[in-house]
């Protein structure tokens, strides 16, 4: 999940670059939402891991 946020930032950074605003602020958007997602399974995965007793790793 977090390469497909790194792809989309990619994508809007080449698209600012080249004056696509539209596409630019999509990829973006995208960007921010995948970022957030894989946060908010991250930290799910580590209070699950934590509940079962095993150590973060």
């Amino acid at each position: 999940m977090l390469g497909w946020a790194l792809t989309f930032f990619v994508i809007a950074i080449i698209a600012a670059v080249f004056g696509f605003g539209g596409i630019a602020t999509a990829s973006a958007g995208i960007a921010k939402i995948l970022f957030v997602i894989f946060l908010a399974l991250f930290v799910i995965a580590l209070i699950a891991r934590a509940v079962r007793g095993q150590p973060p790793v």
